[in-house]
């Protein structure tokens, strides 16, 4: 625990960390704001002396790991003629469901400020599902000019498809249902490789 006073580093992170292995660990239900700092070994007051309340942290954390995967999805330009277009884009696709994504998106939609604030955040531009469709598609398309996507895959359809279907396992998945990454890597393969 780090003693009163004493500036704790990188603190945005070890908080969302943190909040991702209680999350993993013990379910969504078990997300407090208590059960975060003291899996972050941190003063209690941590939390809220960096976000205006829960819902804000709660909101603040998808938002942090929305952009992640459009970092990763706008990393796809940089592999256009490597590695295999399904592994490459399956990497990006699976990359929704790490670090305790599903439970993530479940806890967020039972909290109608941080759905609110995610909201916001997205229509002012903050990266989300809609960067990552559009890095897809960009790819897609300089893949599709290599000769390495068939002719007859329409790229904004598959990214479309890809988003579409990880925004629907994120948002129906819940404790004790399948592991959506096995349908996940299916759905890629079948609308690269048609």
């Amino acid at each position: 625990m780090s003693p009163r006073g004493v500036t704790t580093p990188d603190v945005r992170e070890r908080l969302f960390a943190a909040a991702e292995r209680v999350v993993e660990r013990d379910g969504p239900g078990a997300l407090t704001s208590r059960s975060v700092t003291t899996e972050a070994g941190c003063a209690k007051g941590l939390l809220h002396a960096h976000f205006a309340g829960f819902d804000e942290f709660v909101a603040e954390l998808c938002l942090d790991r929305f952009a992640r995967t459009a970092a990763k999805a706008q990393a796809l330009s940089g592999l256009v003629g490597e590695g295999t277009v399904v592994r490459n884009l399956n990497a990006v696709a699976l990359a929704l469901f790490d670090s305790g994504g599903p439970a993530l998106s479940g806890l967020a939609m039972t909290r109608p400020a941080a759905v609110l604030r995610v909201r916001e955040a997205l229509e002012g531009g903050a990266p989300g599902f809609t960067a990552i469709q559009e890095a897809i598609t960009g790819y897609l398309k300089a893949e599709r000019e290599l000769g390495r996507v068939p002719e007859s895959v329409d790229p904004s359809t598959v990214a479309l498809a890809v988003v579409g279907t990880a925004h629907h396992l994120l948002m129906t998945r819940w404790p004790g249902t399948p592991d959506p990454r096995p349908s996940m890597t299916r759905l890629v393969t079948a609308l690269v490789d048609g």
